[in-house]
C-alpha cells in the first residue's frame, strides 16, 4: 500500500505533466486522517470564495437577519460580467435570495454573487470567518472588483473571457493583482477543507444554515474537475469551482455509500496562460481521487 509521501509524489508528477502547480488538502470529515501538498500556503480562491459568501447568507437567514424567501428583482444590465446566468438575461427577473444562491454556487453566477455579497456585507462575512478561526480565508472583493482589477492592470475592459489574455506571457498574467493572494480573495487548502468539515458537521452555523450550503453545493453542475475523479454513481460529490486566468480550482465534499465523508480542496496555477486545457481540469479529479483513496486505506494516517 502506498505511503502518503508516495501519493503526494504521484500527484506532483501528474501536476508537472499537466503543466500546473498544485496546493491540496483532503481530510476525513468524521475523523482525523488528512493529507496535503503545501496546504498552508495562501492561494487565490477565484470563485471558491462564493462558499463563505453562501455560508454567511445561510447564517443570516437562519439567525433571522434576513429572509431567504424575500423577492429580489434584477433588471438586465448589471455591471458585473459573467459568462453564465443573470448577465445573459435580456429581461427583468424576480427571484429569492435562496434562488440567487443556487445560481451563485450551481453555475458560478457572478451577478448573483455580487447581489448577495452586497446584501450580507463583506464585513459580516469576514467577521464570521474570524469567529470560526480562519486567519487566511478572506473576501475583500466581489466579482466585479476582482475582474475590474484585471482590466485595470491590463488597460482593457476585461469581460471574464480569457481569450483577451491569449497574447500575454505567463509572467504578465501572474503579475495581475487578481492572481496574488495578498491582493484578492484568498484562502489555504487546509482552511477551506476545515470550513467544509464544519458545514458538513453542522458546526459552521445553525443546522438549517449548514443544510442550505450543502444543498447549494450539491447542485453545482460542472462535472469536469472534482467529479471526474469519482465516476461511480453511488458517490455523491458536492463542490464549487474557481477559475481565473491560469488558475483552476475546486473544493468540495465526496460522500461514499458506506458513510465515508471527505473534504477536499485543490488549487492549481498553470505554467502558461492557455484557457482550454482539459487535462488540467481532469487533473483536479485525479488528484482528489488519489488523496481520498489513500485516506480510505485502513492503514492511512496523518502525515
Amino acid at each position: 500500500m502506498p505511503t502518503a509521501s508516495e501519493v503526494i509524489e504521484t500527484i506532483n508528477a501528474r501536476a508537472k505533466e499537466a503543466g500546473v502547480r498544485v496546493r491540496l488538502h483532503a481530510a476525513e470529515i468524521d475523523g482525523t486522517r488528512r493529507i496535503g501538498v503545501d496546504e498552508h500556503t495562501p492561494v487565490v480562491t477565484a470563485s471558491v470564495f462564493k462558499v463563505p459568501i453562501a455560508l454567511e447568507l445561510a447564517r443570516q437567514g437562519a439567525d433571522g437577519e434576513l429572509d431567504l424567501g424575500e423577492p429580489v428583482t434584477v433588471p438586465p444590465g448589471h455591471p458585473t460580467p459573467s459568462p453564465y446566468g443573470l448577465a445573459t438575461f435580456r429581461h427583468e427577473i424576480t427571484m429569492s435570495w435562496y434562488d440567487l444562491a443556487i445560481l451563485m454556487i450551481g453555475i458560478s453566477d457572478n451577478v448573483a454573487t455580487d447581489l448577495i455579497l452586497a446584501r450580507v456585507g463583506k464585513e459580516s462575512t469576514e467577521k464570521s470567518l474570524r469567529s470560526l478561526g480562519f486567519e487566511h480565508t478572506t473576501v475583500p472583493q466581489d466579482c466585479g472588483q476582482v475582474l475590474g482589477s484585471i482590466g485595470e492592470d491590463l488597460g482593457i475592459a476585461y469581460e471574464d473571457d480569457e481569450k483577451a489574455l491569449s497574447e500575454l506571457s505567463i509572467e504578465q498574467i501572474q503579475a495581475l493583482r487578481a492572481l496574488q493572494p495578498a491582493h484578492t480573495c484568498a484562502t489555504t487548502a487546509e482552511e477551506i477543507t476545515r470550513l467544509l468539515g464544519l458545514v458538513w458537521r453542522d458546526e459552521a452555523a445553525a443546522p438549517t444554515a449548514c443544510a442550505d450550503v450543502r444543498r447549494w453545493m450539491e447542485l453545482q453542475v460542472w462535472p469536469h474537475r472534482l467529479r471526474s475523479g469519482f465516476p461511480d454513481d453511488g458517490i455523491r460529490v458536492s463542490g464549487k469551482t474557481g477559475t481565473l486566468p491560469s488558475v483552476r480550482n475546486e473544493v468540495g465534499v465526496v460522500e461514499y455509500p458506506d458513510g465515508g465523508r471527505y473534504a477536499v480542496g485543490i488549487f492549481t496555477d498553470a505554467v502558461d496562460g492557455r484557457s482550454r486545457v482539459p487535462e488540467r481540469d481532469a487533473f483536479i479529479g485525479f488528484a482528489a481521487a488519489q488523496a481520498i483513496e489513500w485516506l480510505r486505506l485502513p492503514e492511512a494516517g496523518s502525515e
